[in-house]
């Protein structure tokens, strides 16, 4: 989840701030990064304990560093949901084939809705283990899905591979390389299929023009829905 604010000019420079952020008694360092695509100043939590903090090109960091520590409470309180999603236990929700599934850990075994996935694990790190079992069932199905929905659309890709990526759902390269979101095996079929069709669109317009999104909905009529769906659901699987 980030927190953004819109930039303009400074009149005048800023207090210099230090580049760390106390909130909810914890220290976290600040990390800026500019991004010529920027449009507005942008503050993330990461899982390591940073505010990564994106600045646009041409906008002052001072004005972006004040952003950051006037978000104290926003930052400790996305920093406990983050620490909330990484422990996961009996009865902990999360998202496979488009459902909300309440994952069982008991003497008989380790269960996601009515997915059996393996013994409880001896360390005791369900989420571990169910990511890398629903990663198995990405890398197994994923590509091969990819490639019926290339060919029957003419959009054929050079490859398709399963990657942990943690910014996009997918990707497609200029040489024709598709690059699938293991996590899209949590969400149902029309959207993970949308995500897919979205990264063939590419091989024709490689871009997001007006074309492109002729291109799409084209072959993915229904596609606004499904991208409904990822705004309002995909920070949770992400």
């Amino acid at each position: 989840m980030q927190l953004r604010l819109p930039w303009t000019a400074a009149s005048k420079a800023p207090e210099r701030l230090p580049r760390e952020v106390v909130a909810g008694g914890r220290v976290f360092p600040l990390v800026v990064v500019r991004h010529r695509w920027a449009r507005r100043y942008l503050i993330r939590v990461t899982d390591e304990g940073d505010v990564k903090l994106t600045v646009p090109c041409r906008a002052a960091i001072g004005e972006g560093v004040r952003f950051a520590h006037a978000q104290t409470l926003w930052i400790a309180a996305e920093w406990a949901r983050l620490a909330d999603r990484r422990t996961w236990r009996h009865g902990t929700l999360t998202w496979y084939r488009g459902t909300r599934e309440a994952i069982a850990a008991d003497a008989d075994g380790l269960r996601l809705g009515s997915l059996v996935l393996d013994t409880v694990p001896v360390d005791g790190d369900i989420r571990a283990c169910v990511q890398g079992h629903l990663r198995a069932i990405a890398a197994r199905e994923l590509p091969a899905r990819c490639l019926a929905l290339g060919i029957a659309h003419g959009l054929e890709p050079v490859r398709v591979a399963v990657r942990d990526q943690r910014s996009r759902w997918g990707a497609c390269s200029a040489k024709g390389v598709i690059t699938l979101n293991w996590r899209l095996v949590q969400m149902s079929d029309d959207v993970s299929d949308y995500v897919m069709l979205h990264e063939l669109a590419h091989l024709r317009q490689p871009n997001h023009s007006r074309r492109f999104w002729r291109e799409v909905a084209v072959v993915c009529p229904g596609w606004r829905s499904s991208e409904r769906w990822l705004r309002q659901y995909g920070r949770e699987l992400m």
